[in-house]
């Protein structure tokens, strides 16, 4: 029976993420408890949660059923993940199903022709979007992200590692380091509050004078409009350069030239947690966190698009909270009606049964601005 004919009652997969060391798992026991006492049938692959710190025995005694994922992509009609799905598990879709997790397919091209083959119902963590432009399935990762960011690119900064030796904090308040963090969404404000927490002499660019203003009167660091100009003045004078950079939906738009990373000092570092999105920086290329770094022209580039892997327990509690009363409404009520009953749930979808229905990513294919085509 196709999905959209709701029962009452759902078949819901959790499937353990095959994405090179993802750790997080998209649902706690705790989220399984409570769709199974609303009716729900849950099914998890075995060592789902393991990673993040959740037994198989965890699940199973918050009424789940352990099962291959096999037979999860099999019977579950929708199924909910954290990453994207990878090649390996293109064939396991189906018609009609429902696909509920971060997707970011303006960076994943294969992707949105598999998901189009196969007619899934594919829902976007990152666009669900509420009356006030707020994200708030990508809001808690965009935090731990940008917080990591501000640690790592501090961390790349020792000589050892090839950095160029500068204490983000200095000595006694003198010669800190500097750190520009490009864009203030959720990402570039706990970037610019852990980088400000370490010591560090921050300053942030964006082009939303309101976000600006609330960095300057919460956080006292400096700020700056974004123009061409000022971000090329900035990199070439910064330590650690973050970009985040976001445009739901779409591409990041590349901000930083490969002419203005030849100007920064050997030794600097950017953090480019764009890289989702394709990256805000020209010199960027994914990384992983198994090797997280690369160099180009002496500047350490980290482009790693799961950083949130990194605190896997704390990352899958975070994302288990904010999705689940979507989860749970998709279930409840039915994709058609959920989406009906819920514009902020509506702007998340970004296929339905295989046709781009997402503004963004429609415009973005037109203009010809999706990562590898």
């Amino acid at each position: 029976m196709p999905p959209w004919i709701w029962r009452g009652t759902v078949i819901i997969g959790l499937p353990k993420e095959t994405k090179l060391h993802e750790y997080r798992v998209a649902m706690t026991p705790i989220a399984v408890s409570d769709l199974v006492q609303a009716g729900h049938t849950l099914l998890v692959e075995p060592r789902a949660g393991l990673a993040a710190g959740w037994a198989d025995n965890l699940y199973r005694d918050a009424g789940a059923r352990i099962v291959s994922r096999k037979e999860i992509f099999r019977r579950a009609e929708m199924i909910v993940k954290v990453k994207e799905p990878q090649s390996s598990e293109f064939h396991l879709f189906r018609e009609g199903q429902v696909l509920f997790t971060f997707l970011h397919l303006a960076g994943y091209p294969s992707l949105i022709r598999v998901l189009q083959r196969r007619k899934v119902i594919a829902i976007g963590y990152e666009t669900v979007e509420t009356a006030d432009g707020s994200l708030p399935l990508l809001a808690p990762m965009s935090e731990i992200a940008g917080r990591l960011a501000s640690l790592m690119g501090a961390n790349c900064l020792r000589k050892d590692l090839g950095g160029k030796g500068r204490l983000l904090s200095g000595v006694r308040g003198k010669d800190r380091g500097r750190v520009t963090v490009i864009g203030v969404g959720h990402v570039g404000q706990a970037a610019a509050v852990t980088a400000h927490g370490l010591g560090a002499e921050v300053r942030v660019v964006d082009l939303n004078e309101e976000r600006l203003e609330t960095m300057r009167q919460k956080f006292s660091v400096e700020t700056f409009r974004s123009s061409p100009k000022v971000i090329c003045r900035l990199v070439r004078e910064t330590d650690l350069l973050i970009g985040a950079v976001l445009v739901a939906g779409r591409r990041a738009p590349c901000v930083v030239t490969r002419e203005m990373v030849k100007g920064m000092e050997p030794g600097s570092v950017i953090v480019d947690v764009s890289i989702d999105q394709g990256g805000c920086v020209e010199t960027s290329r994914a990384t992983t966190i198994e090797r997280p770094t690369f160099t180009r022209f002496g500047v350490i580039h980290s482009c790693v698009a799961n950083l949130p892997s990194l605190v896997p327990k704390s990352a899958s509690e975070a994302l288990s909270r904010a999705t689940f009363p979507y989860v749970k409404k998709v279930a409840d009520l039915g994709y058609e009606r959920a989406i009906d009953e819920d514009p902020a749930l509506a702007k998340g979808v970004n296929l339905d049964r295989g046709e781009i229905v997402l503004a963004a990513l429609k415009e973005c294919i037109e203009d010809g601005d999706v990562v590898g085509t």
